[in-house]
This record gives C-alpha cells, sequence and structure tokens, in this order.
C-alpha cells in the first residue's frame, strides 16, 4: 500500500535546514521565497497540509504572515510552524500569545518525529477547534476569458512583427548612447510574480539611486510619510507599570531596546503613512534616448513577449514591482490583483493620458473599479476595446514619470 505524501508549504531562505525533509520520499515541498509568492500559490488552490515558514522573512516576519492567513477562513485549517534561527525569548512568547502551532529553532527535529506532529495538528485543528477547509466563492478565482486570451496573442504577435524595425532601430541608438544591456528585467506582480521586460530607459544601475530619489522626488509621497520607529519616546502602556516592568516582550534591535507592542504599534503607523506607489518626477537616471521611448511609450512593447507568454493581458491592471505589491496584499486594495496584469488600464487612460496628477488612492480606485469586472463576472470584451482607443492619446505624454 502506497504510503501518503505529506505535502508542506515552506516560506523563507533556510533551505540547508531542509536536507532531510527533501531526501525523505513522505514528504513533498514547495518553496516559496516570501509571503507574497505563498499567498499567490495557496490563492491558485493548493492545499498544503502544513506551512512551515520562517521567521526572518524579506520585508517582514513569519508572525505577520500567520496573522494574514487566520483572518481569511479558506486558510485557517492549516498548521503553522515557525522555524527561527536561533531561540528567542521574545519571539517565543509572541508565537505562542498569536497561537503559532509550533515554534522550532533549527535544526528541525527527526523527519518522524516532524510528519507525526503535523498529523497530529491537522487532526487537532479540525476536530478540536472545528476548522476546516473552505473552499473559495468561485468569482474569487480568475479564469481569463477565452475571447480575451485570443485578442492578447493575435494583437501581441502582429504587433511585435510590424514593429521589428523600430524595436531594431531603437536598441541600437540605446546601445550607442550608453552601455549595458538594451533591454531591462525586473519581477513584477501580477496574479503572480514574473520576469517583466522593457527596453532600458534609463543608466546602467539606476536601481541603486531608488531609495534617495523615492524620498525627495516620489510623487504619491508626502512630507508627513517620511517617518519611521521612534526608539527614544517612551511606550505609554510601559510609563504606567513599575519601573523595570514592560507590557509586553522586550526587544533588541540594534542598540535599542523597545517592547514588541510599541514596536509593533509605530510600525502599524509607519505602513499606513507609506506611500505603496513609487512615481518619480523627472527623474535623472533616465538617458537622453531614454526620454523619447518613454514619452511614446516605445519602452514599453518588450511587454508584448509577456502578453504572448501569458503573464499579461493587453488590457488590465499594472504589473507592481514586489515592493509595492507588498504594501497592497493585506488590506481591501489587493483585490487589484484579482484583474489580470495589463499593458494598460483604466487609471492610465484617465489621468495620465490627460498629463493630470493622480493621488495614491485616485490610483488605487481605479485598478479595484477593473478588478469588479472579474469579480463580478461582468468581464466585456468591448470595454476592454474602448480602452484601448482611449489609450492611444496617452501615448504620447509629455511628462517622465
Amino acid at each position: 500500500m502506497m504510503e501518503k505524501v505529506s505535502r508542506i508549504l515552506y516560506v523563507g531562505s533556510s533551505q540547508g535546514s531542509l536536507t532531510e525533509l527533501k531526501a525523505d520520499p513522505r514528504i513533498s515541498i514547495t518553496h516559496k521565497g516570501n509571503t507574497l509568492e505563498a499567498m499567490a500559490f495557496l490563492e491558485k488552490g493548493n492545499k498544503p497540509d502544513a506551512i512551515l515558514c520562517d521567521y526572518d522573512l524579506p520585508g517582514e516576519n513569519g508572525m505577520e504572515f500567520h496573522k494574514l492567513l487566520r483572518q481569511k477562513p479558506s486558510f485557517n485549517y492549516l498548521p503553522f510552524l515557525l522555524l527561527v534561527a536561533e531561540f528567542r525569548e521574545e519571539s517565543y512568547k509572541a508565537a505562542f500569545l498569536d497561537k503559532v502551532d509550533d515554534y522550532y529553532v533549527c535544526p528541525l527535529p527527526k523527519t518522524d518525529s516532524l510528519l507525526s506532529r503535523i498529523e497530529f495538528l491537522m487532526g487537532y485543528r479540525k476536530t478540536y477547534l472545528g476548522v476546516q477547509p473552505v473552499e473559495e466563492a468561485h468569482h474569487q478565482f480568475y479564469v481569463m476569458p477565452r475571447s480575451k486570451r485570443i485578442f492578447d496573442v493575435f494583437v501581441a504577435s502582429m504587433a511585435l512583427l510590424f514593429l521589428s524595425p523600430v524595436l531594431l532601430l531603437v536598441a541600437l541608438a540605446i546601445r550607442l548612447e550608453s552601455k549595458g544591456k538594451v533591454y531591462y528585467t525586473s519581477k513584477r506582480v501580477g496574479r503572480e510574480p514574473f520576469d517583466f521586460y522593457k527596453l532600458r530607459s534609463m543608466k546602467v544601475g539606476a536601481d541603486k539611486e531608488l531609495s534617495k530619489l523615492a524620498k525627495d522626488k516620489n510623487q504619491y509621497a508626502t512630507a508627513s510619510q517620511q517617518s519611521d520607529i521612534d526608539f527614544v519616546t517612551p511606550c505609554p502602556r510601559c510609563s504606567k507599570l513599575p519601573k523595570g516592568d514592560s507590557c509586553s516582550p522586550v526587544l533588541h534591535i540594534g542598540p535599542h531596546r523597545i517592547c514588541d507592542y510599541w514596536y509593533n504599534f509605530q510600525k502599524k503607523e509607519v505602513a499606513k503613512n507609506k506611500s505603496a506607489f513609487i512615481k518619480i518626477v523627472n527623474d535623472p537616471r533616465i538617458t537622453k534616448v531614454g526620454k523619447v521611448i518613454r514619452n511614446t511609450s516605445i519602452d514599453e512593447l518588450p511587454q508584448l513577449i509577456n502578453v504572448i507568454k501569458g503573464d499579461m493581458s493587453i488590457v488590465g491592471n499594472r504589473p507592481l514591482p514586489v515592493y509595492e505589491a507588498e504594501q497592497l496584499t493585506q488590506d481591501v486594495m489587493s483585490k487589484r490583483f484579482l484583474a489580470p496584469a495589463g499593458i494598460t488600464g483604466l487609471w492610465q487612460v484617465e489621468l495620465r493620458g490627460r498629463g493630470g496628477v493622480m493621488s495614491e488612492d485616485e490610483r488605487k480606485r481605479l485598478d479595484n473599479e477593473y478588478a469588479d469586472h472579474f469579480v463580478n463576472g461582468n468581464y466585456s470584451f468591448w470595454y476592454d476595446i474602448k480602452l484601448i482607443l482611449r489609450t492611444v492619446p496617452a501615448l504620447f505624454q509629455k511628462d517622465t514619470v
């Protein structure tokens, strides 16, 4: 009789500690590097038996991912095992208070012991907590309409064929002006992460200057958004307690000591004020050729390859860089990801084509408005055609954001 294979979703980067698990035929491990990829995997209908998650993750920690999962009934049945590199009392207490199913310090226990624990937790969550797998409502899973896919492949193929001479000339101009690749590849997030293609419009190494420019020239940022964690001001809760006592476990961050409550409270406030989108006004990193191809949107043409591959559609919500997408996965704005990623979309034709300045909230609203056509089953092929026709005037824009 064939032995049951336990399916584990591992989220993190400490794969060295999983060597024994990977070698065991009773275990099937799916690896995702961050919570964004993990949520995309789960929301596609995949159902692991348990989640093994590193405490330290890019941009957040495993506790935050656990909280997010427990807010979603469809994933609440999953046993969640937290993995830490070394024992820390504050993280252990926090995991206990947040009802994480188990807390492991590397290296992991023997495979038999871990499998036995997972089996117990699966039964415990279903029997004693009354938590069962919940099927998401069918409209929450996006399925590309056949008419849309056929249209995308046909238009993208014809466009690449007729525009190939233009692409060759522009590629030559980019190469003559500055050394480096003529195209640019970055990770973007639509329905799921993918490699996004553009013609290079900036000087080589432009990514390294983004963080500084985002503080000074971000179109969506305001002066009030330039905030950070305050390690000096004492926690108001701790101030009411006897000296030396703390309202929650004490965290040691660099040279600072701060209680868990005050740190996480400030972190949430910073996240509220932090702009999710980054658009640099009059970006100094753009080359002379880059300015021309941006103003005419020629730099976007390689995305036709993404369309043919199925990463994107002609019309949809713009795919976001990972650092932007991660900020939109835990609130109502995550609805935008229910629509396909697209070369052009509603927010581009509404304001960008008229040269107007768009607020972050306005852009989010328009992204969600387009997603409603898929969530509510109201997709219209002719609505997409109207957006494409309205895109033509927007191709020739005056700004270079």
